[in-house]
């Protein structure tokens, strides 16, 4: 941002603080834009399959869950702005780098792990958004295109994408049927993969500009998240009449907790889902992203106030008004059987189910509008993955940021590209999820170290909630983020990674009996 500029801004910064709350907040609404690419990353196929499952599965009850976290997880992000924003000259990592190394030397691996875990995550997390967008794809193709009769073998699908696989068995000695693509199946695909690739391509490059190109691409992003929840408002719009509003206030001041359920083994997977939904809310990626896009528009500390509105108004809001709409949607429209045990083979063909439960849209728009509202959810989170990249190679290699470096390194996770028809191989989400759900409460607690680290930023550490009890209460809740973070971690480890390498062995006849 030119010197003129910077001091324009902070002529309007100051004029705004002075008006009503209402004008205040559409004044300060012009000049967000950090936070939306935190609500772009947040609102992928993470969040999407999440708000599907918990509200196909659990209704109204989970209206909590995302909320909250999101609300903890914005409280972070505000102290990190603190820090920064306190420091706008240094470069975060390599500040963190020396601030931990001043408190303790062996804290540094912290900070290198915190960068090397956003990569790691941007790539793992990158194959899911495409794997959605292809789902989509084919559901919508499905609608238009009449079935066709395929024999492969002794068996007879009427699918249009899919042809009966060989029969496998899996951990437990049970068999299953394994779905191959046919030949149209690779081609919508392919061609959904390639359109969501080329057009994220062209807004992070743009992004990658500066200047006018950084307003292209805050406004593609806001398009992206308008998409989204228009196409989820419309869902309970044409429900309306089913909602049961006490159940529904119920459900956001979490009167029902995590439903509980007799059977231990459905008990865990009501967690796994609860658990799904926080760890779609923040990413560690986020956490490196969000500095350096501070940065990227040149704020320093006369926007802090700014900060606190933008996390508000492009991330706690979007994110919470999406998350909850998608699962309302799945409640009212029936899909919801009231049964409180988790589904997880819901399909976007399943869910767009929630647009025509009562014959007010066709089934084939109701499709086509459902599937547009993932793909613009798809879009978002692909882009934020990219730019994150870019930011993070050019700060771990100590290079200067450059328009050709950026666009290079946010070329880092497109390799995802071939979620939308090949499968992950077995380790590499296990070694994912080992670095990603280890380095966020680690970031989280460099977060705290920091905020609160008068040597480094002064009297800065009281700037978020004052004096006194302000700042204790402050840093009570950054604990319980930190808190939040570090059991879901714990308990995600042990399922996705421990359990996976070392799978419960199934009791003997004899254990059972005894037991």
């Amino acid at each position: 941002m030119t010197t003129d500029k910077l001091t324009q801004e902070k002529e309007l910064l100051q004029d705004i603080a002075k008006r009503p709350p209402l004008r205040k907040a559409l004044g300060y609404i012009k000049l967000t834009g950090p936070g939306l690419l935190q609500s772009a990353m947040t609102l992928g196929a993470g969040s999407a399959a999440a708000s599907v499952v918990a509200g196909a599965s659990f209704g109204y009850k989970l209206l909590w869950v995302q909320p909250v976290a999101i609300f903890l997880g914005i409280l972070m992000f505000a102290a990190v702005s603190n820090v920064v924003l306190s420091k706008p000259k240094d470069r975060p990592y390599w500040s963190f780098m020396r601030e931990m190394n001043n408190i303790c030397q062996p804290f540094i691996l912290f900070v290198f792990l915190w960068a090397v875990g956003t990569i790691t995550a941007s790539i793992i997390w990158h194959f899911p958004q495409y794997g959605l967008a292809a789902g989509a794809a084919r559901s919508v193709v499905q609608q238009f295109v009449p079935d066709i009769q395929l024999t492969t073998g002794k068996k007879i699908d009427q699918r249009l994408f899919y042809w009966a696989g060989p029969v496998v068995k899996n951990e437990k000695g049970e068999t299953a049927q394994i779905d191959e693509y046919t030949g149209a199946g690779f081609a919508v695909s392919a061609a959904a993969g390639a359109v969501i690739l080329l057009i994220n391509i062209i807004a992070v490059f743009s992004y990658g500009r500066g200047g006018v190109g950084i307003k292209i691409y805050e406004w593609f992003l806001r398009c992206m998240i308008a998409l989204t929840f228009l196409t989820f408002l419309l869902v309970i719009l044409v429900n309306f009449r089913e909602i049961q509003w006490l159940e529904m206030l119920k459900g956001f001041i979490g009167w029902y907790g995590i439903p509980s359920n007799d059977n231990p083994a459905e008990y865990a997977k009501t967690i796994t889902v609860v658990l799904g939904m926080i760890g779609a809310t923040v990413g560690i990626n986020m956490t490196f992203l969000y500095p350096y896009s501070l940065l990227k528009k040149g704020w320093g500390e006369e926007h802090k106030t700014l900060a606190k509105w933008d996390l508000v108004m492009t991330m706690f809001i979007p994110v919470s008004v999406v998350t909850s709409l998608i699962m309302l949607g799945m409640t009212v429209s029936g899909i919801y059987q009231g049964e409180d045990i988790v589904n997880s083979t819901i399909s976007p063909l399943a869910a767009a189910a929630a647009l025509h439960s009562d014959g007010f849209i066709s089934e084939k728009l109701a499709t086509a509008i459902f599937c547009g509202g993932l793909f613009g959810m798809t879009c978002g989170a692909v882009s934020a993955h990219m730019t994150c990249c870019g930011f993070t190679w050019c700060e771990m290699l100590g290079l200067e940021q450059t328009k050709w470096r950026f666009r290079l390194f946010a070329l880092t996770p497109c390799i995802g590209v071939f979620g939308v028809i090949v499968p992950l191989p077995f380790w590499f989400p296990v070694a994912a999820s080992a670095i990603c759900l280890t380095m966020l409460p680690i970031a989280y607690f460099l977060f705290f170290m920091l905020s609160n680290n008068r040597y480094y930023i002064g009297d800065a550490v009281n700037c978020i909630a004052g004096k006194g009890i302000g700042r204790w209460i402050f840093n009570l809740f950054l604990i319980i983020a930190l808190l939040m973070a570090t059991a879901g971690a714990c308990v995600k480890l042990k399922s996705s990674v421990y359990d996976k390498i070392f799978p419960p062995q199934p009791k003997t006849a004899a254990a059972e009996k005894a037991s």
